[in-house]
């Protein structure tokens, strides 16, 4: 169990994040195409998945959005933002900023993500949602980055999760957004 820090007050999630070095849990998610997708989906591929409670909060959007600058210069490396808002609202969002890199997953039909990830929030005002983690895979779905942001209004460390990718990334670059 972690502890999380949302305003001031500190609330528990469910469990752990996967391991290092484990093999990450299979997950069963709605895309915003309305298709159930699985890591399968991505075979072969690294994936960082990037865990937060809703697309319509500021910090979370801004991790999309600079994840979706970033994957833009790794083709190599699928990038999953997941969270329990409707499909519609990860497709609204992608549209309305032009993001094209990212991919929008809800697990709004498939109960378990959360727990299995150790992300699901177990009380206070946020209970039943997904705390901020991000979670980095490598082509064999083996989890080789686990950060469990400890304040939901801290973003995560970009930098880290490719760097466990073997990836140098230049955050000064990005544009401003």
């Amino acid at each position: 169990m972690h502890s999380i820090k949302y305003e001031g007050a500190v609330y528990d999630t469910h469990g752990e994040l996967p391991a290092i070095g484990s093999r990450a849990p299979d997950v069963l998610l709605v895309n915003t195409s309305l298709h159930d997708v699985s890591l399968s989906n991505w075979l072969g591929l690294r994936k960082i998945l990037n865990i937060f409670p809703s697309i319509d909060t500021p910090v979370c959007a801004r991790s999309v959005v600079v994840f979706d600058q970033l994957a833009s210069l790794h083709e190599d490396v699928a990038v999953l933002m997941i969270s329990y808002d409707l499909p519609f609202a990860h497709a609204r969002f992608l549209e309305q900023h032009s993001l094209t890199q990212v991919v929008g997953l809800s697990a709004i039909r498939h109960q378990g993500f959360g727990q299995n990830y150790g992300v699901q929030i177990i009380e206070g005002p946020l209970a039943g949602m997904f705390s901020r983690a991000v979670i980095v895979l490598d082509e064999n779905n083996t989890v080789v980055h686990r950060e469990q942001i400890a304040d939901i209004s801290d973003e995560p460390d970009y930098e880290a999760a490719y760097r466990s990718l073997g990836i140098t990334v230049d955050l000064d670059l990005l544009e401003d957004q």
